[in-house]
């Protein structure tokens, strides 16, 4: 595998199809795309003999402690934020519509976080570790690939507050070796953003399926 060939890849997955997509005249759920990509990026590792992603559940009891001690600190800042800027969007979501924000908190680990994890974190930073051999560089750019990803929302507070993000998951993966220890951080901040009002910048294909599934839910109440 040469780097020149390596370089082309990075460049088709992680900046030609952000672009394509967000400049796509078509409307589609950027939930199978990401599906897709993820399906690719498992199937390469598997056949360049490089690990595969697991979950890595065992890493994650010794990272709880400074997991929430950052937790706490950034979430005590961003509802501040929102609660002095823009007071109304403080806990929206969970306020207005507390069904569809229940939805959310489950179905977002599952569809969105995982795929996003193996694509973002285990195969960018597996195979690409040649091209970016410094561990800092290597966490850099997955922080900021991940972060430029997040431009198909059309804003650039997701961009920012997703590469700011993508530091914090892919130092915690690069330092375990552990996807479960990188994706229950991801999927913490994710539903926290949700939670507190500033879902309509990251608005995603989970709250398009989450939404979905609260209709087929109403219908069949209403039916019986």
């Amino acid at each position: 595998m040469t780097h020149w060939f390596l370089l082309l890849e990075f460049v088709v997955l992680f900046v030609a199809l952000p672009v394509a997509y967000r400049y796509s005249p078509w409307r589609i759920s950027p939930l199978p795309i990401l599906w897709l990509a993820a399906a690719y990026c498992w199937w390469t590792l598997g056949r360049a003999h490089l690990p595969v992603p697991v979950f890595g559940a065992a890493a994650v009891p010794a990272t709880l402690p400074s997991a929430a001690v950052i937790f706490l600190i950034i979430a005590s800042i961003i509802v501040y934020c929102i609660w002095r800027f823009i007071p109304d969007a403080l806990f929206d979501m969970p306020r207005q519509r507390p069904a569809l924000w229940m939805l959310v908190m489950v179905l977002y680990p599952v569809f969105s976080v995982y795929p996003q994890g193996i694509v973002y974190r285990v195969f960018l930073m597996e195979r690409y570790a040649v091209l970016f051999p410094h561990p800092l560089l290597l966490v850099v750019v997955s922080a900021f690939s991940f972060g430029f990803m997040h431009l198909v929302f059309r804003n650039w507070v997701a961009v920012g507050l997703t590469a700011f993000g993508g530091l914090l998951f892919a130092w915690r993966f690069q330092h375990t070796g552990s996807m479960a220890a990188s994706s229950y951080e991801h999927a913490l901040y994710g539903c926290l953003l949700f939670t507190a009002g500033l879902g309509r910048y990251i608005y995603h294909g989970t709250v398009a399926l989450a939404e979905a599934v609260e209709e087929v839910v109403e219908e069949v109440s209403t039916a019986d």
